[in-house]
């Protein structure tokens, strides 16, 4: 099943960052967090993917046709123009990658909408490009066919902002740096569409996917939820890309399935 991943967003909100490269270019552990996104989809079969790109495209482009030169190390012989990689390579990835601009300026639905383009099935995949989960992909789509809904949206329960204590009289007995203990449901940003949902749309710049195709679809009783309790995280601002960071330094990048 095709996969819609939306790369086009300013990243306003991790500019020290994005200054130079679009968001889901901003590395965790010496990888675009565009990489895990898609590792994470790759570790259940879906490997076709369609990046909905903005600002800053060119940056994924560039990533994308020099990949190999990017993981390997490389001998350049500068009278030939010859480059050689040395040593095998760390991954052979089966990925196929559609690598379309959407407009700088675009929202999220009509970035969807323009992606349909690629889209060669009935039923596609779509996520945003700053998040990372543990939620299993596969079983998301079986939920899909059982609701018979036109969308399905994963819902996760947001991290405390917070260290979480736990006390025994004045003493604490564990401190937990961010915990997935929100009271309520959130757009976890993992979907699954039918395609023709993005064609009664109007060709319009300013459709938004949350405010817009969402909410129509809920008040159409159209979108049924997938609860996912497991690790989820996106990274919005440069406190959260640290504390992915820190996971994966750490050995504890709950996310990493493969």
């Amino acid at each position: 099943m095709q996969v819609a991943i939306l790369c086009g967003g300013l990243g306003t909100r991790i500019r020290e960052e994005t200054e130079l490269k679009p968001k889901p270019m901003v590395e965790i552990g010496n990888k675009p967090i565009l990489w895990h996104i898609m590792r994470g989809y790759s570790h259940f079969g879906h490997n076709d993917f369609v990046l909905c790109t903005g600002y800053k495209g060119d940056v994924i482009k560039q990533y994308f046709l020099n990949y190999q030169n990017h993981i390997q190390d490389i001998e350049i012989d500068l009278k030939t123009s010859k480059v050689s990689h040395l040593g095998t390579m760390e991954e052979n990835l089966p990925w196929t990658i559609r690598i379309q601009n959407t407009g700088v300026h675009t929202l999220t639905g009509a970035r969807l909408k323009r992606a349909t383009r690629y889209i060669d099935d009935d039923i596609f995949l779509a996520t945003y490009g700053d998040g990372v989960s543990n939620v299993d992909i596969n079983a998301v789509i079986a939920h899909h066919h059982a609701a018979g809904k036109r969308a399905t949206v994963v819902a996760v329960r947001p991290s405390s902002r917070f260290g979480e204590l736990a006390l025994e009289g004045d003493a604490v007995t564990s401190f937990n740096e961010k915990p997935q203990t929100g009271s309520g449901w959130i757009n976890g940003g993992f979907f699954v569409f039918q395609k023709d949902i993005f064609e009664e749309l109007p060709d319009d710049d300013d459709i938004t996917l949350e405010d817009g195709l969402l909410q129509q679809l809920s008040e159409a009783g159209e979108l049924s939820v997938y609860r996912h309790s497991g690790f989820w995280q996106c990274m919005d601002t440069q406190r959260e890309m640290n504390l992915l960071e820190k996971y994966w330094q750490s050995g504890k990048a709950q996310w990493k399935l493969w």
